[in-house]
């Protein structure tokens, strides 16, 4: 069915979209054209609902509903810019919005400046993306080599990619091309140690980079150049420790002025600093010492909540889940149950007033709800699942529409689908087309699951089933396929160890 059929028999005449929905920009006349190009029309988007975007016609003023599965990829880009600014515009408090009190990164329309994106959560916004991927998978735009060792992701923003390695014994804080993945420069963070390399994800905010190395160095570049700016020790600075052998893993957050870090300490678990300067705002106490897990930071990294109607920061440590008031860095409470003694490490999902978390070496899950007593911010246990019912090693977990996605079993990455209210499974138990851990990110309906082995897999991410569309095996293998998939304006990121790959993931063909 054609474009225009479509519109003629969905066209509605009146205001069908409320004023609030209009009030949000983008509001601008502009050319809708379908994907296959044989027909288009000057119109301005007034609504999006059920997969259909709601247009208004510039010639008669009428309103039609047209299908997104027919628009060509940059209007489905279009779509989702609409989409996250009338987010923004109708709930200013929600941290994932574009708020005074959220962040101040300036993101192009559809970057990765950071770990797990824009909003902290393993999604990206946009559009028009491959629904299933031929045999071979998509399109190799181009690889690159030389990076150095070790684990780091990748960061995009501003038409440059910017990640970690360690080069000659020496961490590095590096900057490509983003449409070549040419090196633009590389400055030294610090001794690499005896590890592989870096293990976190550069931070990128407006003119500024921060990174972490795996031996706690936090430094502040340009991003033009990868001038220094300032820098700090997590040790030196703060009496910072790891809770077990394997380094700093952290991603620094910037959240308005602040740069949030965890370096471990007992009078600085966490800490605020100046991100123009890296002078220290606020650091938070807590003592040594518990019953679960081992003291110091965990491999987890900072995400914002607003549960109990307090804006905290919420991190996974040696000892378990804290939570941490913004404004001043007083710890509000703590909950160890989900603590081992090896190695804690996914980032946390937060939503509403729930936190939910997990950790591997046989832990478990668990959803807590932070709700208010009296003065003060109280943890109530939902669930805790068993580690045999759920228990996410590494690679994160994904939230989509009250559905949690994610790989299950230690040092496994089975795809399972959780009712995140419930924590009852949907849908799990294959072994999907790779073994051992999986990372996992999302895009436009589909989850990214990159398996240790090497076989990346489209996992539709749907609680009706397990609907594989697609997987191939890397041409780069050199050591755990650990990194996370980043997917940043039409493109997949894979990073493995020396080398960085792009795969060109947009749909031209609509289909």
């Amino acid at each position: 069915m054609t474009l225009q059929r479509l519109i003629t028999m969905v066209i509605c005449v009146g205001m069908l979209i409320t004023g609030a929905v209009c009030g949000a920009e983008p509001r601008e006349s502009r050319t809708w054209t379908s994907a296959d190009g044989r027909f288009s029309v000057q119109a301005t988007m007034v609504g999006h609902e059920d997969k259909h975007v709601t247009l208004r016609r510039d010639d008669d003023g009428r309103e039609i509903r047209v299908p997104l599965s027919v628009l060509g990829h940059r209007e489905r880009q279009y779509v989702a810019r609409w989409i996250r600014q009338n987010q923004a515009a109708a709930d200013p408090s929600d941290p994932g919005a574009n708020s005074k009190d959220s962040t101040s990164l300036p993101a192009g329309e559809f970057d990765w400046p950071r770990w797990r994106g824009v909003s902290l959560d393993g999604r990206s916004t946009e559009l028009g993306l491959l629904a299933s991927w031929p045999d071979q998978g998509p399109p190799l735009v181009w690889q690159v080599d030389g990076l150095g060792t070790g684990f780091a992701s990748v960061s995009v923003a501003n038409g440059r990619i910017y990640t970690m390695g360690r080069l000659n014994g020496i961490e590095h804080l590096m900057a490509l091309d983003e449409a070549t993945g040419a090196k633009l420069w590389s400055t030294p963070i610090g001794p690499g140690g005896t590890e592989r390399g870096s293990n976190g994800t550069p931070t990128v905010d407006g003119q500024f980079v921060y990174a972490i190395s795996i031996e706690g160095d936090l430094l502040c570049v340009r991003a033009e150049d990868g001038q220094p700016v300032w820098s700090k020790n997590f040790a030196r600075d703060f009496g910072g420790r790891m809770m077990s052998q394997w380094g700093f893993s952290e991603s620094p957050l910037v959240d308005g002025p602040l740069l949030i870090c965890t370096p471990g300490g007992p009078q600085a678990v966490m800490a605020a600093l100046d991100k123009r300067t890296g002078k220290t705002v606020w650091t938070t106490a807590m003592p040594f010492g518990g019953s679960h897990g081992q003291d110091g930071a965990g491999y987890s990294s900072i995400v914002i909540s607003h549960a109990g109607g307090v804006k905290q920061y919420v991190q996974l440590v040696g000892r378990g889940l804290i939570g941490v008031q913004a404004s001043n860095g007083q710890l509000l409470w703590r909950y160890d149950r989900i603590a081992n003694g090896t190695a804690n490490i996914p980032t946390p999902i937060v939503f509403d007033d729930y936190v939910f978390t997990s950790t591997g070496y046989g832990t478990g899950a668990a959803l807590l709800r932070i709700v208010r007593g009296g003065r003060q911010l109280q943890v109530q246990e939902q669930y805790f699942l068993p580690s045999d019912q759920l228990q996410n090693h590494h690679g994160g977990m994904i939230l989509v529409d009250g559905y949690l996605y994610c790989g299950h079993g230690h040092n496994n990455g089975f795809p399972v689908c959780i009712d995140i209210r419930s924590g009852k499974q949907v849908w799990g138990d294959q072994r999907g087309p790779g073994s051992n851990s999986a990372a996992v990110a999302y895009a436009d309906g589909q989850l990214y699951f990159r398996y240790e082995n090497g076989v990346m897999a489209l996992i539709q991410a749907t609680p009706q089933g397990y609907q594989l569309n697609g997987s191939f095996r890397l041409p780069s293998v050199r050591a755990q396929s650990w990194p996370q998939p980043v997917i940043a304006n039409g493109r997949l990121y894979l990073r493995d160890q020396e080398v960085l790959m792009c795969y060109d993931v947009r749909n031209e063909g609509g289909s």
